[in-house]
């Protein structure tokens, strides 16, 4: 019994102490990262609270609010496209992993299949349409005004022989078309949750020098604070690397 008191008053002195954070993250890999990092967090005092969200608006709209206190699900070119259309000022507090964009097929082997006309999906937001674009520009398909603009449009396309139809939809409903289209342009963490494997499965896929790397978000107000830090701290142990290494087999990988 008594044995039993102490275990309860530990319990009650950490729920007492601990420094409580509320974090926003997309399912896969971000959240799962974060409930990896979760009890090394409790044994340094931080209570994580991981809340999952499937879009790319609301995390950053709720950290602004200060409903969240950080999020883990985008790349330094969207939040600083969002921070432009919203007038926020979210910042960037550590780059934890790259997730390489891929292109993806249900009906061909290889993008040298893809027939004339070819219906193709990209996603809508500025800064990952782009991003999708320049995948293509980089495998051949189509020619751009500028070949190093993230912020290319359709619009921008100055040759396109196989006179591509490009559709935009919102990212995270791209896998749910796949064998509707030709062609998809899909973000790895939503590719995961798909259950594709883009080592295999992408018929081409960013490599290794993609500028977009996923960052942990939060404000000014409370970028520095102890519980922040050691969230940072967890997120790039070697611990968390070898996870990424681990589970992801390439799909997802360390920048840090």
């Amino acid at each position: 019994m008594k044995k039993l008191l102490v275990a309860f008053a530990a319990v009650a002195a950490f729920a007492a102490h601990a420094d409580e954070l509320t974090v926003a993250a997309t399912p896969v890999p971000h959240a799962e990262i974060l409930e990896f990092v979760k009890p090394a967090l409790a044994k340094e005092g931080v209570d994580l609270k991981v809340k999952v969200f499937t879009d790319y608006i609301q995390p950053n709209v709720q950290v602004a609010e200060k409903r969240l206190d950080a999020n883990f699900f985008q790349h330094q070119p969207y939040l600083n496209e969002f921070n432009k259309a919203k007038g926020t000022n979210l910042v960037a507090v550590a780059g934890v992993h790259l997730e390489p964009l891929g292109a993806y097929s249900s009906k061909y082997k290889a993008l040298t299949e893809l027939p004339g006309g070819a219906n193709v999906v990209i996603p809508n937001d500025a800064t990952n349409g782009g991003r999708a674009l320049l995948l293509l520009a980089k495998a051949g398909l189509i020619k751009l005004k500028d070949s190093n603009n993230i912020l290319s449009t359709v619009k921008d396309i100055t040759e396109n022989t196989k006179d591509l139809k490009f559709r935009e939809l919102e990212a995270a409903t791209i896998p749910r078309v796949l064998t509707q289209v030709d062609l998809a342009l899909i973000n790895t963490n939503y590719a995961l949750e798909a259950k594709l494997d883009p080592s295999k499965d992408a018929l081409v896929i960013e490599g290794n020098d993609s500028p977009y790397v996923n960052i942990l978000v939060a404000r000014e107000d409370n970028k520095d604070s102890d519980a922040m830090k050691k969230l940072v701290a967890a997120l790039h142990s070697p611990e968390v690397k070898a996870f990424i290494l681990e589970k992801y087999k390439g799909a997802v990988l360390p920048a840090f």
